[in-house]
């Protein structure tokens, strides 16, 4: 019988698969749960988590008070792990795996999206830089303090894994975060990740591409026939105005995104299930072993991705809109980081417990754990708060 939220049983996974019942276990041993999978119980205890619940106002590319449509880093989450469980299943591997790397992706993210991140790394270069990848390791193996017994979330080794080079294998000189963490417990940086962890990464490109172009169509940063020379976009948007002539605006936009989804999905399956089919992997272990990724697209969409990205760069991540909210941001998050580790008297009172004993390298972590923890409006509140003399404070 098939499990109650409709996932693969253990035994209809492929051989390929990470199979919750060959886990390497969490750093802290504990009772299993008898109803869930101890992937499943990873997702749940990422869902459930306060780093979670900011994502609802940590934004993508827009700030939050520009409008309540675009997309935030909980809905893109969501997205990506819609994807990234539809694309489990067709290959028969582990959809809760899939779903939890894809929930905690952004955990680690800054507010104001990449800008953020931008600013918080410039003024931590002294010491260590800043990683948002890294952070999400962070935060799950120690800032969530929500259990009597360990700090972190205590999920699988196969979650953390995917987490933290669901990119690729990691070499050379690593982000402190990352570092500090695979010094004591070794997570294999420089093998490929598990299945479902490349599916998660790209699940993140193919949910990003299509609602960066709804939101980027839908603020007016460009049209649908500025898309028309974009290799991907310019097949869709003409088979769709064949079809519906008449169709407004907001459904084709809507149509455009759905069938960009579609097209990216059934790309990554094709060239997925072909390399798939030359590797014959037998083991999770030899698909970290490969040379190269089992879950790719195409070398034709590849270079179609590169095509939108650059138009996507130059039309909406440098539009003069977003560069001057950037610019903004990018001020706010150096400015509290200055103040914060030059006064640590200033931070809140559950920050400030010890932070002033602390040398300047580890007052500047602790600095930049609370700033990235922050939501958006939050970040601006809390600065014009320290640096507008007429707001009372509180």
């Amino acid at each position: 019988m098939s499990p109650a939220d409709g996932s693969l049983p253990a035994s209809s996974l492929a051989p390929y698969a990470c199979h919750p019942a060959l886990t390497r276990g969490r750093v802290f041993p504990e009772d299993e749960s008898p109803t869930r999978t101890v992937f499943q119980r990873d997702r749940d205890r990422i869902i459930h988590s306060g780093a979670f619940r900011r994502l609802k106002h940590k934004t993508q590319v827009f700030v939050y008070h520009e409008g309540d449509y675009y997309r935030t880093r909980l809905t893109h989450s969501l997205e990506v792990a819609q994807i990234a469980r539809s694309l489990a299943r067709s290959l028969s591997v582990d959809e809760d795996l899939a779903e939890a790397l894809s929930l905690a992706h952004d955990l680690g993210h800054t507010p104001f999206g990449h800008a953020g991140e931008e600013s918080l790394d410039e003024a931590m270069q002294p010491h260590g830089g800043f990683d948002h990848n890294g952070q999400t390791l962070r935060i799950i193996t120690e800032l969530e303090a929500r259990y009597a017994e360990f700090d972190g979330l205590n999920l699988t080794w196969e979650t953390l894994e995917g987490i933290a080079k669901h990119n690729g294998p990691l070499t050379g000189e690593l982000p402190w975060a990352l570092n500090e963490y695979t010094s004591r417990y070794d997570l294999e940086l420089h093998t490929w990740p598990g299945i479902e962890a490349q599916i998660a990464a790209l699940s993140d490109d193919i949910a990003y591409h299509s609602h960066d172009v709804d939101d980027g169509l839908r603020a007016g940063l460009f049209t649908t026939e500025d898309l028309s020379d974009v290799p991907i976009l310019g097949p869709i948007i003409g088979e769709v105005r064949k079809r519906y002539p008449q169709l407004e605006n907001s459904r084709l936009f809507h149509e455009t995104g759905r069938r960009l989804i579609n097209v990216m999905v059934n790309d990554l399956l094709a060239e997925t299930g072909r390399r798939i089919s030359d590797a014959r992997p037998r083991s999770i272990d030899e698909v970290r072993e490969q040379g190269a990724p089992l879950v790719a697209f195409s070398d034709t969409l590849e270079a179609d991705n590169r095509a939108l990205k650059e138009f996507l760069f130059e039309r909406m991540y440098r539009h003069y809109r977003v560069n001057r909210m950037t610019s903004k941001a990018r001020r706010v998050v150096a400015d509290l980081f200055t103040l914060y580790v030059d006064e640590p008297e200033c931070l809140p009172e559950e920050w400030r417990s010890g932070a002033e004993q602390l040398d300047r390298t580890m007052r500047a972590r602790h600095v930049a754990d609370y700033i990235a923890g922050m939501t958006d409006r939050f970040a601006l509140d809390e600065h014009r708060r320290l640096y507008d003399v007429y707001e009372e404070n509180r």
